[in-house]
């Protein structure tokens, strides 16, 4: 048997609130790199399920750089860390340095793809500029006094860079090797967060909180004009050149996209994001204008939507939607055969996948506001629970959330369907619903639910005192103690039945699952047990000859029945944890999620 990745669905672009994003194109319009919690996300922008990720930073990723040659990245983190790797397998690391003691904000290659200027929010400094194969000081970054936003040097030569800071100051540089050779502190009356030399190398523009866009010269790096006051309405977070120099797209707080004219200093096209409201998820906070022959522009809204806009297009041609926080559940449809995946985050977003194609769409409606710990399906519906104390109903054609959430008496640590019941285990009890309604409360006072699953008549609960009863439930929807396995030596963390009812499987928190028969809760087999951390999630396939699980050591395995001993692994499956497992795409394949907020596809072969 053995695991190999099929398919990663992209965790969306990481984004602070009054911070600009970057956003990276390749020299060829075909991929975007940008930064998503510990990893650099590099993405195709035709079809965004081909995806490559790159692991090797150990803090939080802030900023990912495509070469002009197209060939390497340069990545840097929140501890000051710059990586530079291969952009085609996304695994060969080339060279890793510290260039200062704080975040990395962005980065910037010279035209020859030699060297790379790196600035930020330092104690000692606020940037640095190095050669990428080898590490070795190429210049320094001074002349301002706060954290640096951006830098941009010029494509070609005679080589120029600039740098722009929450000073409000932009600071020009000439090279190589680069000295700080003049600065501009009167221009913006602002913080400026973005900079950019044109493809032509002959203009240099800067844009901040003060809402306009300043021009200067290319090689000297002396205003010359500005225009566009007025006209946005909310700081002006980044701004990118068109590939023929003459026009540029800004995005702004106030949701819009603007194409600008440069020579007459006009908007020429200006998109609005989330209609005539006022919506913080819909501020646009980064921006790329593609090198393609469609003019196509991508911009990267608050809530990590990824926008895509084309010339005569009032509305974005696609809106790439999923996570940009750590996905804490997921869950798929038990009906379609693990055709669609829902998945829940940290911050309470819910997406809806479709497992061919890759694309993901947030549901629409109320969603949870605190984060997603579980999820269960049936008949056209799904159920999510969350830290918000609620339930919630999802219809699944609509991809909305259907009615009111139903509240549950305190924090829920499961939830699962079966027979046109959904059952929620709470810290001291089993709350019923049939029909969206509450109709039953199931007490338990001698230990407290930690997970819970449910088949036909039979409902699984795992407790705080190791064990796993297995309850059948009546007509009046009264639950009987039908049997009990004390055998865990740790408590119970995840529950699962196989497809017929006749196993049910149950992972505790040092990372051993145990399978037992359900007509006398005697044990199948005890010997799963590669784990070494919190099992998180156990899922059977349709036959139930194979189960797979994942836990926070980040591992996710595929067990078998028939032989026990045996099993595959993918090490490392998501930085952070593993938080949720299924099988999809009949029984095939087996899908993972986590603390990368990447979901991952499986193809499984040679099950035993």
């Amino acid at each position: 048997m053995s695991l190999t990745t099929e398919k990663i669905l992209a965790a969306s672009p990481a984004t602070t609130r009054g911070q600009p994003t970057q956003l990276s194109c390749d020299p060829k319009g075909e991929r975007l790199a940008y930064a998503s919690g510990k990893s650099v996300f590099l993405r195709s922008i035709d079809d965004p399920s081909q995806t490559k990720q790159y692991v090797g930073h150990t803090a939080a990723t802030t900023v990912a750089r495509f070469s002009p040659s197209g060939f390497y990245v340069a990545s840097g983190d929140a501890s000051g860390m710059v990586r530079v790797w291969d952009a085609v397998e996304a695994v060969n690391t080339k060279g890793e340095y510290a260039i200062i003691s704080g975040r990395i904000n962005d980065i910037a290659w010279d035209g020859d793809s030699q060297r790379i200027i790196a600035v930020g929010d330092g104690r000692e400094r606020f940037g640095h500029c190095i050669t990428a194969d080898s590490g070795n000081s190429v210049g320094e970054v001074s002349g301002h006094s706060k954290v640096v936003n951006s830098v941009a040097i010029r494509p070609m030569r005679p080589l120029r860079a600039a740098t722009a800071s929450d000073d409000m100051a932009v600071c020009f540089l000439h090279g190589a090797p680069f000295k700080f050779n003049s600065k501009h502190s009167g221009v913006h009356k602002g913080f400026v967060f973005g900079t950019a030399f044109s493809p032509d190398g002959n203009t240099l523009v800067t844009v901040g909180a003060d809402k306009k866009i300043q021009l200067y010269d290319g090689k000297t790096g002396e205003p010359t004009r500005s225009f566009g006051e007025g006209e946005h309405t909310g700081s002006v977070f980044a701004v990118s050149w068109a590939p023929d120099s003459k026009r540029l797209v800004t995005v702004s707080a106030d949701q819009t996209v603007k194409v600008w004219d440069v020579e007459a200093g006009k908007c020429t096209q200006s998109w609005r994001l989330g209609g005539d409201g006022v919506s913080v998820g819909d501020q646009q906070v980064g921006v790329v204008w593609t090198p393609r022959s469609d003019g196509l522009i991508i911009s990267l809204s608050l809530d990590g939507n990824l926008n895509y806009w084309q010339d005569g297009n009032s509305t974005p041609t696609k809106v790439v939607q999923g996570h940009n926080k750590s996905i804490t559940a997921m869950g798929t449809d038990n009906e379609g055969k693990g055709q669609t995946l829902w998945t829940g985050s940290f911050e309470g977003r819910v997406c809806k996948w479709d497992v061919s194609s890759g694309v993901g769409a947030a549901v629409d409606g109320q969603s949870h506001t605190n984060q997603v710990t579980h999820f269960t399906s049936s008949s056209g519906r799904a159920y999510s629970v969350g830290w918000d104390d609620t339930l919630r109903i999802i219809d699944e054609s609509a991809n909305t959330f259907a009615g009111g959430s139903l509240k549950i008496p305190a924090q829920p640590k499961g939830v699962a369907t079966a027979e046109g019941r959904v059952y929620v285990a709470t810290p001291s009890s089993v709350e019923i619903y049939v029909k969206d309604a509450h109709v039953a409360s199931f007490p338990i006072s001698d230990a407290q639910p930690t997970a819970i699953a449910a088949h036909g008549s039979q409902v699984a609960v795992g407790t705080d005192s190791n064990a796993v009863r297995l309850y059948k439930v009546d007509g009046s929807n009264q639950l009987t103690l039908a049997g009990e396995a004390k055998n865990s030596t740790a408590q119970i963390s995840a529950l699962a039945f196989s497809k017929d009812g006749s196993h049910v499987a149950g992972g505790n928190s040092s990372g051993k699952i145990y399978a037992y028969k359900t007509a006398d809760m005697s044990i199948a087999t005890d010997r799963w047990s590669a784990h070494t951390a919190r099992v998180t999630s156990i899922a059977w396939n349709e036959e139930g000859t194979h189960a797979a699980s994942g836990a926070l050591d980040t591992n996710v395995y595929v067990w078998s029945m028939a032989k026990p001993g045996s099993r595959v692994k993918s090490l490392n499956a998501h930085k952070d944890g593993v938080n949720g497992v299924c099988w999809v795409d009949g029984g095939k394949k087996v899908a993972s999620t986590g603390g990368d907020a990447a979901i991952k596809i499986w193809g499984v072969s040679g099950l035993q």
